[in-house]
């Protein structure tokens, strides 16, 4: 960067109309003015200027994404509500029913996933996610519509449909606007909203099921506020939202190019309109993808045991279900301390596969606890509650493997594509979840919890070979960079708490800002 350029950069201007290489062309045609100030040159970022920056998106990019998540969850988790407040009864569902209906919201997500790949790159976020809400929100008002398991199945099938690119946008949002060492913490605060959702939806629950009336029963009284309230925040989302640095109303043009030389670091591009079918390919014979799929899966299994038998396993416990509700509450306020507590560890130790394995553990003695309390004469109430609120701990697992899938996945293509394998795979570990609790199992469900602990005791097995498949790509990434005449070792600043500009000595720094994936871009580096 020359003397002048500097000057430029202190005085608040930048050379913005210099054009972009014919290769940064063709990689990104459609970015904008910012991108091409830094394609060739290394934009002049302090620590300061870094802390600036980072307030200013923390306080405009995250908390849309944090109220958008918890309408998602909020839309989960009443479903379970609906039930104890009699649903099943009032549609007369009967044996595997409930089970079925509450699948099918995942259903869909499962078959929508290529839909929602494509659309995650060639549609603005700014107008999806609005749209999204729109449906999901439409989708939940309707389900107290519902006269039969027809009418409900169909409810549920759209609400899944129109939530399927939600995980995956806001995971591609997160990796536009954040470093690596910033991704962990960021989402867990929109995927926090899990336990305040529960909390939300038992407080609502518990309101609004004590409305008695003749013409409207209290569980679809709970699907209309719920849909209302989502349906309302559709057009402020579409106000508010700033999913693009190149876009962002909020930054100046100088402050834009700061914010991509913040993330250059990241060596995963910052973001193309353009669908590449050789970064799909990439996707099917990556063995990340069935490895970080293998973890949602098995996440997402045992985390249906609360979100759609939560209530009713309390009650059947013999609780009340207005006590069943509100014993939900605490499970939630534990859900949101651990994912914040698993998403801190990744974040100061610097290790995803290690915090991951120990914050499932309680997990597994939660269902083994359960599972005990529930096979013996006796039931033991106080040892399967407390069992209980050890599954709160499962909801740690999925914001630790979404970070860490993020971190790992280069190319605006294959990390969408990745992203909603990934809620592919989570739509099925739900999907099988609820089949495995039938009602003639009912009050211990001991197959179900059987089941369970088997699933949890193969994802500590599958986390492992996450791990080492990791060490054996930043091994063949060493010897790609030698043979580029590159060292084989490279200082990764972007997993720093600190900000450092990315270093540009012996050729090193040319492939940052283009669309390439993790394989083919040689000074990528795997995070463990």
């Amino acid at each position: 960067m020359t003397n002048q350029q500097h000057v430029d950069i202190k005085q608040g201007t930048l050379d913005l109309e210099r054009k972009p290489s014919i290769e940064m062309i063709e990689d990104a045609e459609d970015l904008k003015k910012p991108i091409d100030a830094v394609a060739n040159e290394v934009i002049e970022v302090t620590e300061e200027d870094n802390a600036r920056l980072r307030r200013m998106i923390d306080k405009r990019v995250l908390p849309v994404l944090v109220w958008c998540y918890l309408l998602q969850i909020l839309d989960k988790f009443v479903f379970g509500y609906g039930n104890v407040y009699g649903m099943s009864t009032s549609l007369g569902l009967k044996g595997t029913d409930y089970s079925l209906a509450s699948t099918m919201n995942n259903v869909a997500q499962a078959a929508w996933m290529p839909f929602s790949t494509y659309l995650i790159v060639k549609v603005p976020a700014k107008l999806l996610m609005p749209a999204l809400i729109l449906g999901w929100g439409t989708a939940q008002a309707c389900m107290a519509a519902s006269h039969n398991l027809g009418g409900l199945a169909a409810a549920r099938f759209f609400l899944g449909l129109f939530e399927a690119g939600c995980l995956p946008l806001f995971s591609v949002i997160t990796a536009h606007w954040y470093r690596r060492s910033e991704q962990p913490i960021r989402v867990a605060a929109w995927y926090s909203t899990v336990g305040v959702g529960q909390i939300f939806a038992a407080i609502i629950a518990f309101g609004f099921g004590k409305i008695h009336s003749d013409k409207l029963e209290s569980w679809r009284l709970i699907f209309i506020v719920v849909g209302a309230i989502t349906v309302l925040s559709a057009p402020l989302v579409w106000y508010f939202l700033e999913a693009d640095i190149q876009e962002a109303k909020f930054l100046s043009e100088r402050e834009q190019a700061m914010a991509i030389e913040r993330v250059r670091a990241n060596q995963t591009g910052t973001g193309t309109r353009e669908f590449k079918w050789a970064h799909i390919w990439e996707v099917l014979y990556d063995p990340k993808t069935y490895l970080f799929g293998g973890l949602s899966l098995c996440v997402n299994f045992g985390a249906t045991v609360a979100t759609a038998f939560g209530p009713t396993l309390l009650k059947d416990m013999g609780f009340t279900k207005e006590t069943a509700s509100l014993l939900n509450a605490p499970f939630g306020a534990l859900q949101f301390l651990t994912i914040w507590l698993g998403s801190y560890l990744t974040q100061r130790f610097k290790q995803k596969g290690i915090i991951l394995a120990a914050m499932m553990t309680p997990v597994l003695l939660g269902v083994a606890l359960l599972y005990q309390a529930n096979i013996v004469e006796e039931r033991r109430l106080h040892m399967a509650l407390g069992a209980y609120y050890c599954l709160s701990f499962i909801w740690s697992g999925n914001p630790i493997i979404v970070s860490w899938m993020v971190a790992n996945t280069a190319g605006q293509t294959k990390k969408s594509a990745i992203l909603s394998v990934f809620n592919g795979f989570n739509a099925i570990g739900s999907i099988a979840g609820p089949l495995l609790f039938n009602s003639r199992d009912s009050p211990r469900y001991i197959p179900g919890l059987r089941a369970t602990l088997g699933v949890f005791s193969a994802m500590m097995g599958c986390n492992a070979m996450c791990y080492a498949v990791l060490y054996l790509l930043n091994k063949q990434r060493e010897r790609q960079r030698v043979g580029a005449g590159k060292p084989a070792k490279i200082r990764d600043t972007s997993m720093l708490n600190r900000y450092e500009t990315y270093a540009q000595g012996e050729g090193l720094g040319e492939n940052a800002l283009k669309d390439l994936t993790d394989f083919k871009n040689n000074e990528f580096t795997y995070v463990y």
